[in-house]
């Protein structure tokens, strides 16, 4: 009682001048309760309590209380340091479990404190001295949180303390490990800014996963993608692809998936070739036997074509051959499988499939772009075959070239090779009918052809844009084209081709090829060979870097210095801080353009990282370099290095694209594009529109780029500004008066807006969380098409369809119904539109009309409710009357523009209310935003390996005795007749074929519902 009434600790620190140790520790021990009200009382005698602290004479128990007093004290005084190292004296007096300000602020500090000194230890090699009474206070507090059960915050501090073996304590002692271990994976890849030491968590969470009764392999192999081990990701999978249980097979087919979706190329053969080749014994034999293609009987990769080609069929004379032992005969079926998979062929050639059948892109909107656009204007033609290529990557769909021969022939030189070149991305993962589609264009023969250079170099992009990071078909012939030609525009084609389709490959014959061409010194040719070496060495931080720099030195060529400074950027794509040297080299040197390069090392070493300090560095030279293209690049490479944290980078680069220098906004706005692509993330929108109206031309071009990029596969009933921009963009296409540059970026703007037949989006991540290589270097080199246009292609390599595709053990596509738990019109494509005319002006009676013919409506279904056939029938004449710019169709419920097929059905759908779901039919669109209101539908026959809403998913069968009923996928037949391709072409895109493909599915929904 009589602490509470005291009113001063005077009386008590009297006591602390007594000879008497027990008054001592009376006067300490009542002290240490008054702290916290009489601190600043006590704080004056602060050296007398010290000076027992040192007493060696004075008892070990009160020397410990004197020192938790000081701590205290000075903890008040907001000194902190001094604080905690009194607290380290205090010993067990400091007890880390108190639930008070004190504790908490001081192990705050004590953690950070112990991380600091074991990063430095780490990572100056040097042996720092760690206090261990420091380590002891850190370990008390890791052992309290995981005998508290607080497991995720014992991981965070094990993880942040670089203590791996408390680590692997918090993770085994938890009660549910598979979900700590997907957390601490998700935290590695967040919080650890070291990519050794990244390596050092992942390689323990691995060794946790194996220990595993039963062990997650998909994340398992992950871990290993990311470690690059492809013999432990080949073992895994031998061993499952062995297994009795087909179970098992399924989940190794769905572990290749998820590893091809990160597209590493190199580490995705190196599997393949990992997987040992199923048993044989010899067979003595007069017919012809299939044979398993084992790696030992084709050699040459360049010539296989697929993986499940069988060998050439023995002679009827009796001969021995190697035929699979039957022991071994579901493996080896299991084995083509896989290598299909893994090869990449398999996902290509089923993407292809959906964007072929789902192609919804509309013809009206180029058609309307064509019109518009100047004869005379070489850079808007040019950009409307950009555009026209972008809508339509990947569909195989080229009617609107087919159709337009005669526009399209106005294109010369570099248009020409453009224009060529865009075929590639159309056509773009057309495997086998590659060669055949481009052979009109490729160099004839040895004579050199007699067909133009610039369609034979834009020939040779379009091989190397459709086999993109998938080449081994192809690089033979690009290296011969390469090699038998001295026209510096088929070498620039030929070097370009042979990147994308070698990406990251690092071949040592394919690098001397495009070397030799460098080192002819001319410009064009070399800035493509420059870029060229960049994506055949990408990620590989090798040696060759400071030889392309050397070279970079010696010669005049601006644009060769460019190609090689974003070649030497590739090479270090992911590096983190083992391209810190070279970042550094390039960022001091006295040439801008290799200073630019710089821009682009650090953004693609630390690219999807959120690093500090690369953000840090990037922000210092977007306001301090003297050159406006590298500071352009500075504030551009941000988006790169944010786009795993795309709510970061609006706020970061907000205040710059304020900026007075038309070079940083523009770079803002690219920024804000490239790492909020496809997220239609509120703030990018909001930090956009004001740049689209900007006052410079190339500011509004690249604004309508990046809202492009943002908003793609955003519908408008998800956000209105969508519709605004739309109409935005057909304003600056029809006006006359617009600056080329801005109307260039309109173009682009709409191909990206529907790119891929409304059915991709821009996605840098994969679902895994690791980054989609070929994406992120495909948008580091669209980005420079500032210098040169025909890089504009390279965004096709960041697309990735919007798809959720079943698959069944045979890898066939089944009937699979699952369901969106979301209002339809929120992800539904964006209405067709209507026929334009050509001045702007026939908007106004469009309102005018569809106001009269909602009263009409209305006039209507009062009067004869039972006449609906008579009212659709009325409202298509009043409509056809109108003939109007965008035909409103006007019913109850919306304005929206309607199908002019369909009028109908449009008003019979509007008069019920619209379903809160609707079911999806495998092969089905999910676009990224739909993905969290997927859900199985109870009854189902097939159920997914893995819980995921959309990419090539592997569905096990419940009832296999039943026959399967296979989705139609209708595959690009032999595009190379061009009369059938058309046809079907134009047949895919009316809205009739739209209105069928939607109109059966509402009344479903509806039998669900009751």
């Amino acid at each position: 009682m009589a602490a509470v009434m005291v009113s001063s600790a005077g009386g008590l620190l009297a006591m602390l001048n007594e000879p008497q140790p027990s008054l001592k520790h009376h006067a300490l021990s009542h002290l240490n309760n008054l702290v916290d009200r009489f601190w600043p009382e006590i704080s004056t005698s602060v050296p007398i309590i010290e000076s027992l602290y040192e007493d060696e004479e004075f008892d070990l128990h009160q020397r410990q209380l004197a020192a938790l007093l000081v701590s205290k004290v000075f903890y008040y005084l907001g000194e902190l340091n001094d604080s905690l190292s009194y607290a380290l004296g205090a010993g067990p007096q400091f007890d880390v479990s108190e639930d008070t300000d004190y504790v908490h602020t001081l192990l705050a500090k004590a953690i950070d404190e112990y991380a600091s000194l074991r990063s430095k230890a780490v990572e100056s090699n040097d042996m720092v001295d760690i206090d261990p009474r420091l380590e002891a206070i850190v370990e008390r507090m890791l052992e309290k949180c995981i005998t508290d059960g607080k497991y995720q915050q014992a991981m965070g501090i094990a993880i942040e303390c670089r203590r791996l073996d408390k680590l692997e304590e918090a993770i085994t002692k938890s009660d549910n490990v598979q979900g700590t271990l997907a957390y601490c994976i998700n935290v590695s890849h967040s919080f650890v800014n070291r990519r050794e030491y990244r390596h050092e968590v992942l390689t323990l969470l691995v060794k946790v996963y194996q220990q595993l009764p039963s062990p997650d392999y998909l994340s398992i192999c992950q871990c290993l993608m990311f470690l690059d081990e492809p013999q432990g990701v080949a073992s895994i999978l031998e061993k499952l692809l062995r297994s009795e249980s087909k179970d098992d097979a399924l989940l190794a087919l769905q572990i290749a998936f998820d590893l091809v979706e990160n597209e590493h190329q190199a580490f995705l053969l190196s599997v393949r070739d990992r997987l040992p080749a199923p048993k044989t014994r010899p067979v003595e034999t007069v017919r012809a036997v299939e044979i398993t293609d084992a790696p030992n009987e084709n050699p040459s990769g360049d010539v296989q074509m697929a993986d499940g080609a069988s060998a050439p069929a023995p002679a009827p004379t009796p001969t021995i051959v190697h035929e699979t032992d039957p022991v071994d005969a579901t493996y080896a079926e299991r084995l083509t499988k896989i290598k299909g998979i893994l090869s990449g062929e398999t996902s290509i050639q089923l993407t292809l499939q959906f964007l072929y059948s789902h192609n919804k892109s509309d013809l009206l909107i180029l058609k309307t772009i064509k019109q518009s656009v100047e004869m005379r204007n070489s850079v808007c033609h040019s950009a409307t075959i950009y555009a026209n290529a972008i809508m339509h990557a990947g569909t195989t769909v080229d009617t609107f070239l087919r159709e337009n021969l005669d526009w399209l022939s106005r294109a010369t030189n570099w248009a020409k090779f453009s224009a060529t070149a865009g075929l590639g991305v159309i056509h773009r993962g057309h495997l086998q009918q590659g060669r055949s589609l481009m052979a009109p264009y490729l160099p004839q023969g040895g004579a050199g052809g007699g067909g133009s250079p610039y369609s034979e170099g834009g020939a040779l992009y379009a091989l190397g844009l459709i086999h993109a990071n998938h080449g081994e078909g192809i690089k033979q012939f690009l290296r011969d084209s390469l090699r038998s030609t001295n026209v510096e525009v088929i070498q620039h084609g030929a070097c370009l081709g042979l990147g994308l389709s070698a990406l990251g490959t690092a071949d040592e014959e394919i690098y001397d090829d495009v070397k030799s061409v460098l080192y002819t010194d001319s410009a064009v040719a070399g800035e493509a060979a420059g870029i060229s070496m960049g994506l055949l060495l990408v990620g590989t931080a090798t040696e060759k870097a400071s030889e392309m720099l050397a070279y970079a030195h010696e010669t005049q060529h601006e644009k060769i210095i460019r190609g090689l400074a974003l070649g030497i950027a590739l090479t270090v794509y992911g590096r983190e801080e083992g391209a810190d040297t070279l970042i550094e080299q390039m960022t001091r040197d006295q040439d801008p353009i290799i200073r630019y390069g710089g821009m682009y090392a650090l953004a693609l070493a630390y690219s999807g990282t959120a690093n500090n300090k690369a953000i840090r560095q990037l922000l210092h030279f977007a306001v301090s370099d003297v050159s406006d293209d590298v500071r352009r690049t500075a504030v551009l490479a941000l988006g790169f290095v944010l786009y795993s944290d795309p709510e970061q980078t609006p706020r970061i680069v907000s205040l710059l694209s304020e900026s007075y220098n038309p070079h940083v906004r523009y770079g803002a706005a690219l920024a804000v594009g490239i790492s909020c692509a496809g997220t239609g993330l509120s703030e990018a929108i909001s930090l956009l529109e004001p740049l689209t109206s900007d006052v410079v031309d190339f500011v509004r071009q690249g604004a309508l780029i990046a809202m492009a990029m943002v908003m793609v596969q955003i519908s408008e009933a998800s956000d209105s500004r969508v519709g605004t921009f739309r109409r935005q963009l057909e304003k600056i296409i029809l006006d006359k008066h617009e600056d080329t540059m801005s109307k260039m970026g309109a173009i682009l703007a709409s191909g990206i807006l529907d790119a891929g037949g409304r059915n991709v989006t821009i996605r840098l991540l994969s679902k895994t969380k690791h980054d989609k290589v070929t994406a992120v270097i495909g948008l580091a080199v669209f980005s420079q098409f500032w210098y040169w246009y025909p890089l504009i292609y390279f965004i096709s390599l960041a697309f990735s369809p919007t798809a959720f595709i079943g698959l069944n053990y045979d890898l066939k596509v089944p009937k699979f119904e699952f369901m969106s738990h979301a209002k339809p019109s929120l992800f539904e494509y964006p209405k067709p539109t209507t026929v334009p005319t050509a001045n702007t002006a026939a908007k106004l009676p469009t309102a005018v009309l569809s106001t009269s013919v909602k009263a009409k409506a209305r006039a209507k279904k009062d009067a004869e409710q039972k006449a609906n056939a008579e009212k659709a029938s009325g409202s298509e004449k009043s409509v056809a009357e109108s003939g109007s710019g965008k035909g409103k169709e006007a019913t109850e419920k919306e304005g929206d523009s309607m199908q002019v097929d369909s009028t109908a059905t449009v008003e019979k759908k509007a008069a019920e209310p619209e379903a809160a779901f609707e079911i999806l039919v495998n092969p089905a669109r999910v676009v990224p935003a739909q993905e969290k209101y997927i859900k199985l539908l109870e009854d189902s026959r097939y159920v997914p390996v893995k819980q995921a809403p959309s990419g090539f998913v592997l569905l096990k069968d419940l009832r296999e005795h039943e026959p399967e009923v296979l989705s139609l996928t209708d595959a690009p037949t032999s595009t190379a007749s061009p009369a059938t391709g058309a046809a079907a072409a134009t047949q895919g895109t009316t809205a009739s074929a739209m209105a069928v493909d939607d109109e059966p599915q509402p009344p479903q929904a509806f039998e669900y519902a009751t």
